[in-house]
Formats: structure tokens, C-alpha cells, sequence
């Protein structure tokens, strides 16, 4: 799958993903109004109104961007239908040609991990039958566990040629806590990517490994430092736009050959039109606001990469 992931940038010439985190506040009205029509003021009507804006964003950008990245949480919120939008989410995302980032953030140690490996990126067994529950290419996964937090997650990538992203230096303001306390001399980020690297020796695609990493964009020269622990791990990059991200902050996160990056815009193209930037489009043309950040998203970065030389 990294592979396959690493074609698509390619071909799109768009290192992004667009992260699919729908909140009630960033769903036009219209839609809202709709679902609630059909279904009332529930968690039906709710999970209704996330699916169906989600399916406008992804129609309007996929044939631009290589992959999607819907966050867990804000579907669990809206109980078992947001599960359920959740999973026809992920579904139609494939069906579209995009490499799907499940951003669960799980860790466990023994059979919860391995369940949570099983139920996102594997088959459960159920008789003599299998079935893949929600089948995302990659997951988010939290190394504060240890190895026997990752390795159950390893195997099932193994096994199914998918992959992880490991949270090493997230791109929140406090992260700093626990990720940047020394130990040994070095912080505690650089730690976890050497583990990183050396998880990812398991199991390699033609060029990078199915093991990758999270590192945020507002932390660029921790970016730098992990490049080089970790040449052969695909960095996922949270904290662009929004959260203060720029394409001139990024470059450092990608190798030589312009591959090993991938740059996550979630509110800032899904709720877009939301923007005075973008809001000529209006809540009725929220798709188009969107594909229209997603263009000039692509344009910073690649900008931002040709000044790099």
C-alpha cells in the first residue's frame, strides 16, 4: 500500500491528504436541513448529514489529492450511525481510487491490540468465514505502549501489505510535555523515531516502509532532525493551514527524491468556504470552496519545494 500510495502522489503530483473531521459547525445548512428532514434531530440525522457532506467534499477532490484522512472521533461521537458513516465514508473513498488514513490513534498491548489491528486493517474471523470491518489502508497508531502496542499492528501490515503511522512529535501545543523530555541525553521524540526506523526494516515497500511516522508541521526542525533518523519512514504532517502550517515549514520533511511526505489540510479545505478567502462560494458551493484550497494547497507546497531546489 505505500507503494501504491507513493504512485498516486505521483501521478497527482500532490503530496496532501485531505482529512475528512466533519463537525455540525463546518455542515452547510442545507445539508443539515436535509438529513434532519428524513431522519429529525437525532444521531441518525446527524450521522446522515456528515455522510452526505463528506461525499460533496470527496467528489469535488478526488481527482487532485492521493488520499483521505477521516478522523475516528468525529463520527464515534454521533454513537453507532456515525460508525456507520464512519465506514461508508472509508468505503466510498475507494471506491473513488483514494488511499484511505484511518486516524484511530489506537495502542494497546496483547489481543486489544491485535483486535484493533484486525477491526481497521485485517479480517475477523467469524466460523469459517472472514470479514473486514473497516478496512482503511493505514492507521494512526500510539507507540506509548511500547513494542507490544506496534507489533500486532505490524503483523496484520504484513500480512494484508497495508501500514501505520506512528505518533512521534504531534503537532499540538503541549505535546512538548512528554515528547521533548529527555532521556538518556536525546528527547523523548527522537526515541520514538529510531524505534521507528527500525520497526520499518520489517517490512519495506520498493522504496519506503510500511511503517510511517506522524510528525507535525508546526514543528519543522524537529522535522528536519526526524528526516534523518527515519530516511525510510513516510512522515505524515499534521498542522497545515489551520493550525499554523506553511509550505515554506515542510520542506525539511520530504528526502531528495521530492517522495517521503505527506501534508494532512483538514478544516482548513473542508470548511473552507467558511474562510473570507473562499467565501465567495457560499454554503450552496462548499465543495468547490474546497477544491479550490485543495489547488491552492498544492500550489504552496509545490512552491515551497522548487525554492528548496
Amino acid at each position: 500500500m505505500i507503494d501504491k500510495l507513493i504512485q498516486k502522489i505521483q501521478k497527482t503530483q500532490a503530496p496532501i491528504v485531505v482529512g475528512l473531521d466533519p463537525m455540525m459547525k463546518y455542515v452547510p445548512s442545507q445539508i443539515r436541513e436535509a438529513a434532519f428532514a428524513e431522519y429529525g434531530e437525532t444521531l441518525e440525522g446527524a450521522a446522515e448529514a456528515v455522510w452526505q457532506y463528506n461525499k460533496g467534499i470527496v467528489d469535488a477532490v478526488c481527482d487532485l489529492i492521493p488520499a483521505v484522512k477521516p478522523q475516528i472521533a468525529m463520527y464515534e461521537q454521533f454513537g453507532i450511525p456515525g460508525l456507520i458513516a464512519f465506514h461508508k465514508t472509508v468505503q466510498y473513498c475507494k471506491e473513488k481510487g483514494l488511499v484511505v488514513i484511518g486516524d484511530i490513534k489506537r495502542g494497546d498491548i496483547g489481543s486489544t491490540s491485535e483486535a484493533y489491528a484486525v477491526g481497521h486493517l485485517g479480517k475477523v474471523s467469524v466460523g469459517s468465514q472472514s470479514f473486514y470491518g473497516f478496512d482503511e489502508d493505514f492507521v494512526t497508531v500510539n507507540p506509548y505502549l511500547g513494542s507490544d502496542g506496534v507489533k500486532p499492528f505490524i503483523k496484520v501490515c504484513q500480512e494484508e501489505k497495508k501500514g501505520i503511522f506512528v505518533l512521534v512529535k504531534t503537532s499540538n501545543p503541549s505535546s512538548g510535555e512528554f515528547q521533548d523530555r529527555l532521556v538518556d541525553g536525546k528527547p523523548l521524540y527522537e526515541i520514538v523515531g529510531e524505534k521507528v526506523a527500525q520497526w520499518g526494516q520489517e517490512c519495506m515497500g520498493d522504496s519506503y516502509s510500511y511503517v510511517g511516522a506522524v510528525v507535525g508541521a508546526t514543528y519543522p526542525e524537529q522535522g528536519r532532525i526526524l528526516r534523518k533518523i527515519m530516511p525510510k519512514a513516510f512522515i505524515l504532517v499534521p498542522g497545515y493551514g489551520a493550525q499554523g502550517g506553511k509550505g515554506a515549514d515542510l520542506v525539511h520533511f520530504f528526502n531528495e527524491d521530492g517522495l517521503g511526505a505527506i501534508i494532512n489540510s483538514s478544516r482548513g479545505i473542508i470548511a473552507a468556504y467558511q474562510q473570507e478567502k473562499y467565501a465567495k462560494y457560499g454554503e450552496a458551493g462548499y465543495a468547490e470552496a474546497s477544491r479550490a484550497a485543495v489547488l491552492d494547497m498544492k500550489e504552496d507546497i509545490a512552491a515551497a519545494l522548487a525554492a528548496r531546489g
